[in-house]
């Protein structure tokens, strides 16, 4: 922690004297959903210098250096992760199916593609934070190794930090400035509300009496739907409309008989 934390001026330059020595992968490994705001909190006091495994054992030193904190050990505290190499994420062509989650999970907008089409990382942009693995429904994604044996900071230069955070800052104002997106009409039982079953179905279960499923099923098959109500009248007297008996045909082709209908013969 930062003893004797500045407060105003010197609290904003002391976070963003931390902010620049992260290394910008925004993998929220910190617990924090950016490295700006993992920053503030180390400016404030409030959180660790040993919470990115990104930057790894260097990343600590420098931190300690700029908080000017004594630190007995420059280790990454393993309940945040460890130090390894830098990965870059790939995409399977034979398995992505254009869920475009992935997409949303990105925090620096490495990935292309559009709604069931197939999605591509761009690997100059991406910063290995893994945060597009558990957003795939079909696990296509994987991590490849892009810097060998190298780990922390020794495999990441602060030009791809720069980039980085530059990236994230106008995704973040992208997603500031763009119209939301248009609710979907949900089903009412999903709201609380009366579902709305259509007119003609619910007169078709008043209708469907043993009279007219037994006058029904006498008929030619397929003459209700094809056959204008002159050259082929109704046989059932208490219908109302030939629209009506036209829906009284597809619920006695879609649902089982009632008891009591019984079929010609039986």
């Amino acid at each position: 922690m930062v003893p004797g934390c500045a407060r105003g001026s010197d609290l904003s330059a002391l976070a963003a004297r931390i902010d620049a020595a992260l290394p910008q992968t925004q993998c929220t490994r910190c617990g924090y959903p950016d490295c700006h705001s993992y920053a503030q909190a180390v400016a404030q006091g409030t959180a660790a210098i040993d919470r990115c495994p990104p930057g790894g054992a260097e990343g600590v030193a420098r931190l300690a250096a700029i908080a000017a904190l004594a630190v007995a050990a420059c280790e990454v505290d393993p309940q945040y992760g460890q130090e390894l190499p830098r990965g870059v994420a790939v995409i399977d062509e034979d398995w992505c199916i254009g869920c475009t989650l992935c997409l949303a999970a990105c925090p620096v907008d490495a990935i292309i593609g559009l709604n069931k089409r197939m999605h591509v990382v761009l690997p100059e942009h991406c910063t290995g934070c893994e945060l597009c693995l558990p957003a795939c429904p079909v696990d296509c994604i994987r991590m490849e190794n892009a810097s060998g044996s190298l780990t922390g900071w020794a495999a990441w230069s602060q030009t791809q930090a720069e980039h980085a955070r530059q990236r994230h800052r106008a995704r973040q104002q992208r997603l500031a400035t763009s119209p939301a997106a248009p609710s979907r009409r949900r089903h009412p039982s999903r709201t609380g509300r009366q579902p709305w079953p259509p007119p003609w179905r619910a007169r078709a279960r008043a209708a469907a009496t043993p009279e007219n499923c037994l006058a029904l099923r006498t008929l030619p098959s397929g003459s209700c739907r094809r056959r204008s109500p002159d050259r082929h009248p109704p046989p059932a007297a208490q219908t109302t409309s030939w629209f009506a008996r036209l829906r009284w045909s597809d619920a006695r082709c879609r649902t089982p008989p009632s008891p009591g209908c019984a079929r010609p013969g039986q």
